[in-house]
């Protein structure tokens, strides 16, 4: 007989469930979120699941990891699609929602979730530490601007040149003026000079990587595509083959529009945004630099021009974003580099 298996996965503790192929429950229990406890509850009800699955979500990849190693056959599934079936009962409880993904289980009815590589997820958070450091870098510069122009003082525009040291001498500058700017910029100067030394060299060990990853070099021959760029592709999708084609990871990426259809009724709306949002945020920076600073002839970029002259630079950017995803997975699949010439995939 085929057993199936539910996990309702909280941060201390799993909720489980075990029902056979007639939907007959035969065991329920609670133990924590020991991967160790879970396998052996698992195996003393069950010698042999046909499928256990769990919900997407915070412990999810290392949970799915790690009850992959001791061979059993667990599958994480969509929680934005398991929700639909679990929100059908009236009284939620934990020991209902395990109840209900084993049926799930049973029945094949969920969406499965890739789980990415240890090798992505290292990258990711490497980008990912680099997108704090310089958020921090910008939440600080931002109240120092909002408070001295309390005062009258508007700093002025700042490069990038010895670690924006422009700004830290503004800062230096109006702390003379003033004793209580001269212990703020007693505080923040230093902090801003680390903040600013951390995220070039985390930007320097995102280039080293990019150099050493013959995809990525490949991937950066598209105009406006960096190395944060394209480790950032590669990291997120983690696999090609997931796609059957080319074009799908426009709708993964949540960069294609929302459409809902009625009877009479068929509307396409915004993009879905139900993709990575990080990744989703870069390819639309991507975009930006190919429309306004690339100057460099291709059909890719011809084609985002003369779309920015029909529809405004905001619409242009978004579809040149999910057009620069598609361009890069054809160039990962195909194992080619990009032609400026080459007419562009639909």
């Amino acid at each position: 007989m085929l057993h199936y298996v539910g996990l309702d996965v909280s941060v201390k503790s799993v909720s489980i469930c075990v029902v056979d192929e007639d939907g007959e429950v035969l065991a329920r229990g609670e133990t924590s979120s020991d991967p160790d406890e879970i396998a052996s509850f698992i195996s003393e009800h069950s010698a042999k699941p046909e499928r256990i699955v769990h919900e997407s979500g915070i412990l999810a990849i290392w949970l799915t990891r790690e009850l992959e190693k001791r061979g059993l056959p667990i599958i994480c599934i969509d929680a934005r699609l398991a929700h639909k079936a679990l929100s059908g009962r009236i009284n939620k409880s934990d020991t209902g929602d395990a109840e209900e993904l084993a049926h799930l289980a049973r029945t094949g009815w969920f969406s499965r979730v890739h789980i990415r590589s240890e090798a992505s997820e290292r990258v990711r958070v490497l980008i990912g530490a680099r997108e704090r450091l310089i958020r921090m870098r910008k939440d600080l510069e931002a109240h120092v601007r909002g408070v001295l122009k309390i005062f009258g003082i508007c700093m002025g525009p700042v490069g990038r040149a010895d670690l924006r040291q422009g700004f830290r001498d503004q800062l230096a500058e109006a702390g003379q003026a003033d004793p209580a700017f001269g212990l703020m910029a007693d505080m923040f100067l230093p902090i801003h000079r680390v903040l600013c030394a951390a995220a070039e060299a985390m930007d320097g060990d995102l280039r080293l990587i990019a150099r050493q990853s013959g995809l990525a070099r490949r991937l950066m021959t598209v105009p406006g595509v960096g190395p944060v760029v394209a480790l950032s592709f590669i990291a997120t999708l983690d696999n090609a083959e997931r796609f059957r084609r080319s074009r799908d990871v426009g709708a993964f990426l949540g960069l294609t529009p929302r459409r809902h259809q009625s009877g009479d009724m068929d509307w396409s709306g915004r993009i879905s945004k139900c993709g990575d949002r990080d990744l989703r945020r870069l390819l639309c920076s991507a975009a930006t630099t190919l429309i306004t600073q690339v100057r460099k002839p291709s059909q890719l970029r011809a084609w985002a021009k003369r779309l920015q002259d029909r529809k405004g630079f905001k619409k242009a950017a978004v579809a040149a974003s999910r057009k620069l995803a598609v361009v890069m997975m054809s160039i990962w699949r195909d194992g080619t580099i990009f032609e400026p010439e080459r007419e562009l995939i639909t």
